[in-house]
């Protein structure tokens, strides 16, 4: 990695060690735009199981109109959040976790390393979740999904490199776009589409409680805490800023990357969501199917037996590159934690057993949890992407004030329209956040409004 600013080394050196890049994997990372990186893998990844469902959802329940243009605005706010974490990867030369542990002490970093893993955990058991309903609706038991999931991240983790690691994920993550080829095959109205592109019409007879909560569901689906861990963990573990290339050229390839994931995230976001409208034009109930095989099941007489089972299948993808990457992300937050520890998928389990073991027996639990009898799975699917809408604007607060450290950052801190943009993200999320409490809690007490 490249030094970071003299302050930084001088006043908080290094807690963990990382291997040596190789040479042919630093040549490699100096192509730049042409391979998949940590922020394709960030983007796509967080296109996961939860996150999927509830733009399937944003379309059965509202139809194109409001959901289908507020996700391109989500993904354009995740490639501001995200490419401010990479940035602080290619400066600092140190994981989120590190930072957090060093700038701010030990207590807020391991708030935020706990925090994590406890959402993490509750974010892994829906991607099991997610696998389980896809491989159900191919009669496949819901024990096989959970020990697919838990090999898929051991396996992973078994590469023995980074390199390999992120080509094993990368090529599930392309798989995303099979929501895609889902959409055509649901013939949508291009009018229509192109209509709510250029109106976004708000939409009409929709509860304020019911709307609320797909809004700050959308939001969680796109900008999460794992994330900001995963990515700037994974450009340092990638060696982005490695011998012979400047941090210059290493954070042109980062934001080159993370706007390529975001593109191919927000049209496969969009796909999910426009292959679920006919759910909207023909009236049907999905509270008959949210605890069976789901939106698979429904679209089958719509859509036919193939652009079911296309869904069903992108639902096991979302779910196994989330298990790879949120599992991931948790293990870089321990792992950065502690002085001294190997914290890199270029090491093996003997050389970094803390890394290896959150990464896996994350994985593990989340898989046992999704088999208790009588779990409240699909309640827990309905509430992950707005748990992470509440604990986001915490994290955003601690970023941009790590993005603004010139002890940190060196040349590259903020610029005034990212520090602009970073503001009014964390405004609306903690806005979109806080209403949904304030309306969920009078719809409780029996004070409906609108």
């Amino acid at each position: 990695m490249s030094p970071p600013p003299a302050a930084l080394a001088a006043d908080f050196p290094l807690l963990r060690w990382s291997p040596p890049v190789p040479v042919k994997r630093r040549r490699l990372a100096a192509l730049g735009p042409l391979l998949l990186g940590p922020g394709v893998l960030a983007m796509l990844g967080e296109n996961d199981g939860p996150s999927m469902l509830s733009y399937a959802t944003s379309g059965a329940s509202y139809g194109l109109g409001f959901f289908l243009p507020f996700i391109l605005v989500t993904f354009a706010a995740a490639y501001c959040v995200q490419e401010m974490a990479m940035r602080l990867g290619v400066a600092s030369g140190r994981g989120y976790g590190e930072l957090m542990f060093q700038r701010f002490g030990r207590g807020w970093g391991w708030i935020s390393a706990v925090d994590l893993i406890l959402t993490n955990l509750v974010t892994l058991v829906t991607e099991v979740i997610a696998i389980r309903l896809g491989m159900g609706f191919f009669g496949i038991p819901a024990w096989v999904a959970v020990v697919f999931a838990v090999l898929l991240v051991a396996g992973g983790a078994a590469t023995g490199r980074y390199a390999r690691w992120e080509r094993v994920a990368a090529g599930l993550a392309l798989f995303n776009l099979a929501f895609v080829a889902v959409a055509l095959l649901a013939r949508p109205d291009p009018g229509a589409i192109t209509h709510a592109l250029t109106s976004w019409d708000a939409p009409k007879g929709a509860g304020a409680g019911d709307f609320l909560m797909m809004v700050a569901s959308t939001i969680g689906a796109t900008v999460t805490p794992w994330m900001l861990f995963f990515q700037q963990s994974a450009t340092v573990d990638k060696g982005l800023s490695g011998p012979g290339t400047s941090g210059e050229a290493a954070i042109r390839t980062g934001r080159l990357n993370t706007a390529m994931g975001a593109v191919l995230a927000a049209i496969a976001g969009g796909g999910a969501l426009v292959a679920a409208t006919p759910l909207f034009t023909q009236h049907i109930d999905m509270a008959a199917y949210l605890q069976g095989g789901g939106f698979a099941q429904a679209l089958s007489p719509l859509i036919g037996r193939t652009g079911a089972a296309l869904f069903a299948l992108g639902l096991i993808e979302a779910g196994a590159v989330a298990m790879l990457t949120i599992s991931a992300s948790g293990a870089y937050a321990v792992g950065e934690m502690v002085a001294g520890a190997v914290c890199s998928f270029d090491a093996g389990p003997r050389r970094a057993p803390l890394f290896h073991a959150v990464n896996v027996g994350t994985a593990l639990v989340a898989g046992l949890v999704v088999l208790i009898p009588g779990a409240p799975l699909m309640d827990i699917v309905m509430n992950a992407n707005l748990l992470a809408t509440i604990l986001m604007p915490a994290a955003l607060v601690f970023l941009l004030i790590l993005a603004n450290d010139p002890v940190v950052m060196g040349a590259h801190v903020n610029g005034r329209l990212t520090n602009m943009a970073g503001i009014a993200i964390t405004v609306a999320v903690t806005l979109a956040g806080g209403a949904y409490a304030v309306v969920a809690f009078l719809d409780t007490v029996g004070l409906h409004v609108l």
